[in-house]
C-alpha cells in the first residue's frame, strides 16, 4: 500500500506544478502590465486628434462653407466620439502580484482531496488489499488455509460487495470440507457476478455430491439452465454421467463422459472419466481399449470426399490432399487436419478430435464448423495458385450421416 501511495504522489507532483507555476510568473506580468500602463499614450493621441478635427470644423465655419448649426452639431459628434473613446481606455487599479496567493493552496488541496476521493471510488483499493493479505499469508512461515480463511473472511467483512474475494474463499471451503461455507460463498458470488454457466455448473455439481449423490429438483433445474445455455458443459455433463452409471444404465454414462471429455482442458479429470468409461464399457462387454479410444475421439464429421471430373486432369495422383475443418467464426486455429493423396480419391475419412492440433482448438469445442479441401501443386500447406478445392459451411458436427465434399474449383 506505501508504494501505491508514493506512486500516487509523483503523479500527483506535475498537476500541483501546474498549479503553482503560474504564481512564479505573477511578479514579472504584474511589472509587465505596469509599465504598459505607464507608457500608454492612446488617451493623448485621441485628445489631438479631436482637436485637429475641432480646428477644422472652426476654419470651414470661418469660410462660410458650413453654418453655424452645422457646426454645432458636428462639434457635438466629435466630442460624442472623444467621451467614448476616453471611457473605453479606463481601466481596475492593477491588484498586487501577490494577490490570490492564499487560493492556490486551496486548490491543492481540493486536488489531492478528490483523486483519493475518485479513487476510492472507482479504483481497486480492495482488491489490493485482498492482494495484500493473500502474500502475507503464503510468505508467512507460519501461514496455512485456516490462517489463509481467516484472512479472507475478515476481508469478506470489510468488502462483502468484492467478488473477488468471495471468488477467493469459495475453493479454499470446498477443498477444506467446509460445504456450508463453500456453498454461502458460492451462492454470493452468483449473487454478485449474476447467473454465469460455470458458477451455476458448479453450485450444481456441490449440491449434487452434498446431498447424498441425487438430482433433487433444484440440481435438476440447475442442470436445466446450464445445458439450455451451454449443452457441452463438462462438469454438469461429468455429474450426469455419475448418476447414470450408479443407477446401472452404463451407455448413457458413457455417452455424457464422452461428451465431458470432449470439453475439458484438465487432462487429469479427462483421464478419471476415461477410466470410468472402461469400466462401464467392460460391465457392457465391450473391450476397454475401444471404450478409451471412443472417448478420446470425441463427436466428428465423415465425408465422402470426391473430385470433380472436369478437373481430373489437372495433378498428379501424388499431389497432396489437405481437409480442414475450423471454427466459424474464424477465432480458432484449425480445429482437425487429415492428410490424403489425390489418387485414393474417392475416400470416405472422419475428422474427430484425434486430427486435432492443439489442445486448445478440437472439433468437439465447437456445434457446427466450416470444411475445406485442398489438393496442393506444390505440396506445401499454404495454399497457392493452380491448387484445386471444395469447402462445405456449416456443418454440424457430430451428425450421424456422411457429407459429400467435392473437390470443383481452382485457387486463381
Amino acid at each position: 500500500m506505501t508504494l501505491m501511495w508514493l506512486a500516487f504522489a509523483v503523479l500527483l507532483l506535475p498537476a500541483l506544478w501546474l498549479l503553482v507555476a503560474p504564481l512564479r510568473r505573477a511578479a514579472a506580468l504584474y511589472d509587465a502590465q505596469r509599465e504598459f500602463e505607464a507608457t500608454d499614450r492612446t488617451a493623448e493621441q485621441n485628445v489631438a486628434i479631436y482637436q485637429r478635427r475641432l480646428a477644422s470644423l472652426e476654419a470651414a465655419l470661418e469660410r462660410g462653407e458650413i453654418d453655424a448649426a452645422r457646426f454645432e452639431e458636428d462639434r457635438l459628434e466629435l466630442e460624442r466620439n472623444l467621451l467614448d473613446d476616453t471611457a473605453a481606455l479606463k481601466r481596475q487599479p492593477l491588484k498586487a502580484a501577490s494577490s490570490g496567493k492564499l487560493l492556490v493552496p486551496v486548490a491543492m488541496i481540493g486536488l489531492v482531496v478528490a483523486a483519493i476521493g475518485w479513487y476510492q471510488v472507482v479504483g481497486a483499493s480492495g482488491d489490493l488489499a485482498l492482494y495484500q493479505a493473500q502474500r502475507e499469508v503464503l510468505d508467512s512461515p507460519d501461514g496455512n488455509v485456516d490462517t489463509l480463511i481467516g484472512r479472507l473472511e475478515e476481508e469478506a467483512s470489510r468488502q462483502p460487495g468484492n467478488f473477488k474475494v468471495w471468488r477467493s474463499l469459495y475453493p479454499l471451503y470446498r477443498d477444506s470440507g467446509r460445504i456450508s461455507e463453500a456453498r454461502a460463498a458460492l451462492e454470493r458470488l452468483i449473487e454478485l457476478e449474476g447467473r454465469q454457466i460455470w458458477l451455476l455448473a458448479e453450485l450444481a455439481e456441490l449440491r449434487y455430491f452434498t446431498e447424498g449423490r441425487t438430482i433433487s429438483g433444484a440440481v435438476q433445474s440447475l442442470v436445466d439452465e446450464v445445458l439450455a445455455s451451454e449443452p457441452a458443459q463438462p462438469k454438469v455433463l461429468s455429474m450426469l454421467g455419475i448418476e447414470a452409471f450408479e443407477n446401472g444404465d452404463h451407455e448413457q454414462a458413457i455417452e455424457h463422459w464422452r461428451r465431458a471429455i470432449a470439453g475439458m482442458d484438465n487432462p487429469d479429470a479427462a483421464e478419471a472419466l476415461r477410466q470410468g468409461i472402461r469400466v462401464a464399457q467392460q460391465r457392457l462387454g465391450i473391450a476397454p481399449d475401444a471404450a478409451e479410444e471412443i472417448a478420446a475421439m470425441g463427436p466428428g464429421v465423415t465425408l465422402r470426399l470426391s473430385l470433380d471430373p472436369s478437373l481430373s486432369e489437372r495433378l498428379p495422383d501424388g499431389a497432396s490432399v489437405f481437409v480442414v475443418a475450423r471454427d466459424t467464426a474464424g477465432e480458432l486455429p484449425p480445429l482437425a487436419v487429415q492428410r490424403t493423396t489425390l489418387g485414393e480419391l474417392p475416400l470416405t475419412l472422419t475428422l474427430n478430435d484425434s486430427h486435432a492440433m492443439a489442445p486448445s482448438a478440437r472439433l468437439s469445442q465447437v456445434e457446427r464448423a466450416h470444411l475445406v479441401v485442398r489438393v496442393s501443386k506444390s505440396g506445401q500447406a499454404t495454399p497457392q495458385p493452380g491448387d484445386l478445392m471444395g469447402r462445405l459451411e456449416d456443418v454440424t458436427v457430430g451428425r450421424d450421416e456422411p457429407l459429400a465434399l467435392v473437390i470443383d474449383r481452382v485457387v486463381e
